[in-house]
């Protein structure tokens, strides 16, 4: 059995004021990305890629935005992100805290 408690796992700043916690097996990945950025005043560039996503909203608000829909999400909410479908998310809160799982794993979040 595998745990990975919060505050062991080592964080990985990939922004000013953005840092990622990641765990996985062969495949299956799970991110808790913490944003402390917010509110920002527009979304994020579209992105896409092959892995689905399912995204759980621990923590702050969000506008997550797919296929030109936006929806407005807060704790406790879920997205999914179907493989190869641009999406992004904009922060309403000063906090956001995402939980991302990812099948097949991110290869390009390891080092």
């Amino acid at each position: 059995m595998a745990v990975l408690k919060y505050q062991d796992t080592p964080a990985e700043k990939i922004a000013e004021k953005v840092e990622r916690r990641i765990g996985y097996l062969d495949s299956l990945m799970i991110v808790v990305i913490d944003f402390d950025d917010g509110p920002t005043s527009e979304p994020d560039p579209p992105h896409s890629h092959p892995h689905e996503q399912v995204c759980y909203v621990a923590d702050g608000e969000i506008m997550f935005i797919l296929d030109g829909q936006q929806t407005h999400l807060s704790s406790g909410d879920v997205f999914l992100v179907p493989s190869g479908k641009p999406h992004t998310i904009q922060r309403l809160t000063e906090h956001v805290r995402l939980v991302d799982c990812f099948t097949p794993i991110r290869e390009d979040f390891l080092k």
